[in-house]
């Protein structure tokens, strides 16, 4: 057991260990020390959390310039470790109804601005001939547009966690499971953590990195950071006293059909697909109808998962965020994981966008999946300090793909302030400094 550390850092998962790495690398690059100086704790082990069971997606469709920048920045950590990261740089299909066109149509034309390679495509008419020239059974309905992504993609979640816990490791860096923190150590005089309580004993430190996906919320409660915040709207008018924190139910799930059953036309790996569209979803079970409302999939055949593996859109949990159990987390869970109804909606979908799929729900594959993701009050990241030496990792569920980040925060852990996650600071909300808003959907989009 440890008993002191010049860094720590919580959490062995995508967030966690980036920074580790990254800031072993740095530390020894400026003679400031080395990878010796790091130790990342986790209560469970390396990728037992959300980075465990991720899907993986890999992509940069937002409709925010500062997260399209931050992506883009991410996507060349993938591609420069495509193979230890089991990186598959397929590309991503943005798929879209009329009434998210035009935002669509801004993605692309940013991404040009920032040379993020894409294409985009108008029309209904266009949009079904160039979805069938990729896959000759495609009959999704009331699409307008396609944005092509040819980055991006997907990675296979655990190995590529454990790829980043090997490159620490071989930085120096050391890593310690079965380690639970319960609370934080101030200093008297400044209000600064000198360390963390946990059950094994005190472990000291000079600078504290919370990198705990959905557990970000008992941290900022140890750190005594605020449950209710104050955002300026784009009216000018403060809103008092707007949760800091809300969790919604993630929603995945596998198809346990042969992956190379969703190859395009001519016997490809396909970019991963997702579909918003408002067509009438009719059930591929019964004919019932399912929704009229806008419904949204996505999907990629995956030797990871075993089949198709992907999701729909998440819904919110109306609970205060303290009373949400995030342990035992995801398939563990007696509460938190996909229904019924789900399986039903999404191979529904499936087949409405693929006729190959029509007659397989059968073989959904029925065990628990999907988790619980802790967002903030507008479902961006929020990367800052707090309490002078406390870094706050809050990915708003954006996690897994953004793995650039790290290499940011390490950066700014030595003193060097990073353009690209300025944008993300607390004080955003309170200046009114706030991210757009498309017609998504999806909450983080």
């Amino acid at each position: 057991m440890t008993k002191s550390t010049p860094y720590l850092i919580i959490g062995a998962g995508i967030h966690g260990l980036s920074t580790a790495a990254h800031l072993a690398k740095k530390l020894k690059a400026t003679g400031k020390g080395s990878g010796a100086d790091i130790l990342v704790i986790d209560k469970a082990g390396i990728a037992a959390g959300a980075s465990g069971i991720a899907c993986g997606v890999v992509r940069n469709n937002y409709f925010q310039p500062a997260m399209r920048e931050l992506m883009a920045h991410s996507v060349q950590h993938w591609e420069a470790n495509a193979e230890v990261f089991q990186y598959n740089p397929v590309g991503y299909l943005q798929i879209s109804a009329e009434s998210m066109r035009e935002d669509v149509g801004t993605i692309y034309q940013q991404q040009k601005a920032i040379g993020y390679e894409s294409e985009f495509i108008e029309g209904a008419a266009d949009s079904d001939k160039y979805m069938k020239a990729m896959f000759d059974d495609w009959s999704a309905q009331n699409i307008t547009s396609v944005l092509h992504e040819k980055k991006g993609g997907f990675a296979h979640n655990a190995p590529a966690i454990y790829a980043l816990a090997k490159m620490a490791e071989d930085e120096g860096v050391r890593i310690q499971s079965g380690i639970t923190v319960n609370g934080m150590k101030f200093d008297s005089g400044s209000g600064a953590v000198t360390g963390v309580e946990t059950d094994k004993g005190d472990i000291l430190c000079d600078h504290l990195v919370v990198a705990a996906g959905p557990w970000v919320r008992d941290f900022w409660t140890m750190a005594e950071l605020p449950k209710s915040v104050s955002i300026k709207g784009a009216d000018g008018a403060m809103h008092d006293r707007l949760p800091m924190w809300t969790f919604w139910q993630l929603e995945e799930g596998v198809l346990r059909v042969d992956p190379q059953l969703l190859r395009t036309n001519e016997g490809k790996l396909p970019p991963v697909i997702h579909v918003d569209t408002d067509a009438p979803l009719i059930s591929d079970v019964d004919g019932s109808v399912i929704t009229e409302e806008m419904w949204g999939i996505y999907y990629k055949p995956d030797t990871n998962f075993g089949g198709i593996q992907g999701g729909a859109m998440p819904y919110p949990i109306h609970k205060d965020a303290d009373e949400i159990a995030i342990d035992p987390y995801g398939p563990s869970s007696p509460e938190f994981v996909s229904s019924p109804e789900f399986a039903h909606m999404w191979v529904s979908a499936l087949a409405h966008c693929n006729s190959r799929f029509k007659g397989t729900m059968p073989k959904y594959h029925k065990e628990a999946s999907g988790g619980v993701g802790c967002f903030t009050p507008d479902s961006f990241p929020v990367f800052d300090t707090f309490r002078e030496n406390v870094y706050m990792i809050a990915d708003s569920n954006h996690g897994y793909k953004m793995i650039g980040v790290g290499e940011l925060v390490a950066q700014e852990i030595l003193g060097e302030k990073s353009a690209l996650l300025e944008p993300f600071r607390f004080s955003r909300y309170a200046e009114g400094k706030l991210h757009p808003v498309s017609n998504s959907p999806y909450p983080w989009s």
